[in-house]
């Protein structure tokens, strides 16, 4: 059986890792009876080739040069990328003839190739995330609908969410959730040394993500200043970088802690951050699901997150495996912050003993046995 990715992206989202673990882990657990590849339209795939897991599109590799911080200029390059791939896609469809193409992101292009020329391979669409509604979008999936085979998503809630909305038919929406936990490779990674930058530090809570309106640091950052207020000996660590990031560090610096809120940048292996924290804080306005909230999870850190959708109440069991706060909401950020602190060892050891628990959901093996179910 061949199975093929199509996911070109301009920021490294969550949907990368997800594509990259579920490309490795259907080969991998059936012994290599699926083989996989990952179509790299014009580049972006590039610093991942050394696994011989793609197929080129195009020769011309203009991915660097491409427009991606900014809504217009983001979908400016999602357009530019989308003619650029329609005939060339359209040629290694029919010559390739794949079983399946997994379709993440700019799903219009391959679902418009299916609806006008009705390819013979079978389209799995994947939606993460609760997407605008736009008429072209609506429209585009309602008339591709009768021809894709089946649709996946990675959280209850936003399959539930697409249930309401009768796009498409429920015999054809499946829960499949993101393959974000190998348990053998954190192990390696959370013995991994080298952390100069916060070997002093103990017991600081941390966040994870891309400095972008999503991961509503600049909430975080104006409420943990408040918090310092009353917890003298508190700090923040911030893994990550963005387009917002210049905004963050200004009101860092003009509140003179710079050595209270530390921001590192981005890190490859933030499993071994994760030993010395106190506990992880997501701030963000969406999620779906959420893969830090998962890893953290598995290394058994406590967990403070907003509420949003559609993942953390989900992972977090509607706070039996965490603590949620209302999102974007500073007073009951700040409530539930306090109510965290003076929580008893019993209550945050059951806490994550529970959210331990939930990670078995987003295992690789996992992954491959509902993918098994799906085709």
């Amino acid at each position: 059986m061949k199975i093929f990715y199509w996911a070109p992206w301009l920021g490294k989202v969550g949907s990368v890792k997800s594509v990259l673990n579920s490309a490795f882990i259907l080969e991998k657990y059936s012994k290599n009876q699926i083989k996989t590849k990952i179509i790299d339209a014009v580049g972006e795939w590039k610093d991942f080739e050394k696994n011989n897991k793609f197929i080129n599109l195009s020769k011309i590799k203009f991915f660097k040069i491409l427009p991606k911080k900014g809504f217009i200029k983001s979908r400016i390059s999602y357009l530019i990328i989308f003619f650029f791939s329609l005939f060339p896609l359209f040629k290694l469809l029919k010559k390739e003839k794949p079983d399946f193409l997994i379709v993440h992101l700019i799903t219009s292009l391959p679902l418009l190739l299916k609806i006008i020329f009705n390819i013979e391979t079978k389209i799995i669409l994947r939606i993460s995330g609760y997407p605008k509604m736009n008429f072209l979008r609506k429209f585009i999936w309602q008339i591709a609908s009768k021809k894709i085979y089946k649709v996946t998503f990675p959280t209850l809630d936003l399959l539930e969410q697409f249930k309401k909305i009768h796009i498409f038919n429920n015999n054809q929406m499946y829960l499949l959730r993101d393959p974000i936990i190998n348990f053998k490779d954190l192990i390696v990674c959370k013995n991994e040394k080298n952390l100069d930058e916060v070997s002093e530090l103990k017991n600081y809570f941390i966040a994870v993500g891309r400095f972008t309106k999503q991961k509503n640091f600049e909430f975080l950052v104006k409420n943990f200043i408040e918090l310092k207020d009353k917890y003298k000996n508190i700090k923040l660590i911030i893994l990550g970088d963005g387009e917002l990031l210049n905004k963050i560090k200004k009101i860092i610096t003009n509140n003179n802690l710079e050595k209270e809120i530390l921001l590192l940048g981005h890190k490859k292996n933030v499993f071994k951050y994760f030993s010395n924290a106190k506990a992880l804080i997501l701030s963000s306005l969406w999620e779906d699901p959420g893969f830090v909230l998962v890893e953290a999870a598995a290394c058994n850190l406590d967990i403070i997150s907003s509420n949003c959708k559609n993942g953390p109440r989900e992972i977090l069991l509607d706070g039996e495996a965490g603590y949620l706060f209302n999102n974007n909401d500073s007073e009951n950020f700040k409530l539930v912050f306090e109510k965290y602190m003076n929580a008893t060892q019993e209550e945050l050891y059951r806490k994550k003993v529970i959210a331990k628990k939930q990670t078995k959901n987003f295992s690789f093996f996992s992954h491959y046995k509902s993918f098994k179910t799906i085709i």
